[in-house]
């Protein structure tokens, strides 16, 4: 947290990360377009601070290389900080139209990229994806059900039985990397945009697990949503499988 704090002591990192909230996955020359007074190496090293703190992302696509804003850490600032006097507001997770195979091509550059860090291992970490004992702790309170097998069904469920959304597995390899597609089934107007398709990958660095996040082909309503329920699932993930306790229920 002294490094999330410390990065955006700064008014200069503030406007970056404000730049990537209007439009994100720019590359830096488009950044450095945002602060026209400063050298490209200047900004390079903002956003090496950034990206330490783990406020920005990146993903390489080809020669070119894409930052995204990661809230992550924010989030987890405000879970232990803010909501102690504040309720959280978190947005409801949503899905959004998606190709559903890629038929081998390359794949195309994410829109959006979270990422976090989790003191556990890949193991603890693959099973609070996939165990719907963990996901109703984390996941807006919904029980996620597959046999895990390419081409199977991927369902997240209500307490009551319903079905809050749908989906199909990619691709697998336990504990590594997550494919599927997320199709919401709780909006008329999300479910009308189609399923959002998502790779969850799990990399050990350090004695830790990264996390990231990637989503693809997503509409402009959706990922305003998005950007603000992912946040709370990703945390809720982390503190569960980190202290084996559950976020407060968003409102």
């Amino acid at each position: 947290m002294d490094e999330v704090f410390g990065a955006i002591n700064d008014p200069s990192r503030r406007h970056l990360l404000d730049q990537l909230f209007e439009r994100d996955g720019q590359t830096l020359g488009e950044l450095c377009a945002h602060l026209p007074d400063m050298t490209r190496y200047g900004v390079m090293n903002h956003l090496r601070v950034l990206e330490e703190a783990g406020l920005v992302t990146t993903q390489k696509v080809g020669r070119s290389k894409f930052h995204y804003l990661n809230p992550v850490p924010m989030k987890l600032i405000q879970d232990r900080w803010i909501s102690r006097f504040a309720e959280p507001r978190v947005g409801a997770i949503t899905g959004v139209k998606a190709r559903s195979e890629t038929g081998g091509r390359d794949m195309d550059k994410p829109l959006h990229v979270y990422k976090t860090y989790i003191n556990a291992t890949p193991a603890e970490v693959w099973q609070a994806i996939t165990d719907p004992d963990h996901t109703v702790q984390y996941y807006y309170g919904t029980r996620v059900e597959s046999d895990w097998q390419v081409g199977s069904t991927i369902n997240y469920r209500y307490p009551d039985g319903r079905l809050a959304s749908d989906g199909e597995i990619l691709a697998i390899d336990e504990p590594k990397r997550l494919e599927m597609t997320f199709r919401p089934l709780w909006d008329e107007e999300l479910e009308q945009e189609g399923a959002v398709r998502e790779i969850w990958s799990l990399e050990e660095v350090n004695g830790m697990v990264e996390l990231a996040i990637e989503m693809y082909d997503i509409g402009p309503r959706t990922l305003e949503d998005f950007k603000e329920g992912l946040p709370y699932i990703v945390a809720g993930l982390k503190t569960l499988v980190e202290t084996g306790r559950s976020l407060p229920s968003p409102n």
